[in-house]
């Protein structure tokens, strides 16, 4: 018997095809799973999907290995991850780790423990191929007003920041520039300080990244392009300035917000405690604690990049891997 032919939200028909594929993104702080179906607009639709926190970077800066307790977290996360895709049959998977696995010597024992209790192989991506991932998860954001974006995923463990900018001629959307630096949220907190230090320690960084990128690609043009930002920290302070009373993703995931006025909800953030924080519907109290270091992060990035609007994803490197998987990119 044919399978029916599935609708997603947007009442497009699903291919008859009952092939899904998956993706799992295993950052510092978050694991994540992805399972979708591709439709026949080149998009595709979501069939189940996971998020939980384990913060398998913790304490990684300071000692440089995974700490067991974190890798119990991470291995019981991904256990999860292997029972809802056996709902799924044998799909197609990719299951990607960053910048907490790049960075930890005992990272190949996670990789061990992740197939051998939840029969999940891990794959550690470099810097330049989780931008890389990055960029193409986001790419169909980029406002078609514009001649470019500056996507940036303010991760655990590190930041990528990739510029997208337009073919004039083919109106494909290229990679000009692409750069991944060990600023995080995790990483960042553990440091210590207030917002104040953040800033200062992060500023010249971010400095850096922009004077590789004029003798690379040349001078990012702040009038014609427009920043695209994705991960927890972003994606929070949409919902803030939305004064969503949950989370909500169907209304955050490509939200077109002011740079002015996210920066008006940075400094109402880092003026709360983080028990302020944690009671707020959009942040909670997994993600209350790192948000200073997030704001800071993304003040920064702001001021050497001042674009007038910035576009919200709630999507990035699944996606990219299942755009990939499904041959869409």
């Amino acid at each position: 018997m044919q399978a029916p032919e599935e609708t997603d939200k947007k009442g497009e028909r699903a291919r008859k095809s009952p092939h899904a594929f998956a993706a799992i993104d295993l950052g510092t702080n978050n694991c994540r799973l992805l399972v979708a179906r591709p439709l026949r607009s080149g998009g595709f639709r979501v069939l189940d999907s996971f998020s939980r926190i384990v913060r398998l970077g913790e304490g990684v800066a300071s000692s440089g290995t995974l700490s067991e307790d974190a890798m119990a977290r991470t291995v019981a996360a991904l256990k999860i991850c292997a029972r809802r895709l056996r709902r799924h049959g044998a799909v197609p998977l990719r299951a990607v780790a960053t910048a907490a696995c790049r960075h930890a010597r005992n990272a190949d024992a996670l990789v061990a423990r992740a197939e051998e209790e939840a029969g999940i192989r891990l794959e550690i991506v470099s810097e330049a191929e989780e931008a890389r991932l990055a960029a193409v998860g986001c790419a169909p954001l980029v406002g078609r007003e514009y001649e470019g974006a500056l996507v940036f995923d303010i991760g655990g463990g590190s930041t990528e920041m990739i510029w997208l900018r337009r073919n004039a001629d083919t109106q494909t959307i290229e990679t000009a520039f692409a750069a991944s630096v060990p600023v995080g949220v995790v990483s960042l907190s553990e440091t210590g300080g207030d917002y104040a230090r953040h800033v200062r320690e992060v500023t010249p960084v971010f400095e850096e990244v922009a004077r590789a990128m004029r003798e690379a690609a040349g001078a990012f043009p702040v009038e014609t392009h427009h920043l695209l930002g994705t991960s927890g920290t972003v994606t929070t302070l949409a919902g803030v300035s939305l004064a969503l009373p949950r989370y909500d993703r169907q209304k955050i995931d490509g939200s077109w917000h002011e740079r002015l006025r996210l920066l008006e909800v940075v400094d109402h953030l880092v003026a709360l405690t983080s028990a302020e924080r944690a009671k707020m519907p959009c942040v909670g109290p997994e993600r209350a604690d790192l948000m200073t270091a997030g704001c800071a992060a993304f003040a920064a990035l702001q001021a050497q990049w001042p674009c007038a609007r910035l576009r919200v994803a709630d999507r990035g490197l699944r996606e990219g891997i299942l755009r990939e998987l499904m041959g869409h990119a």
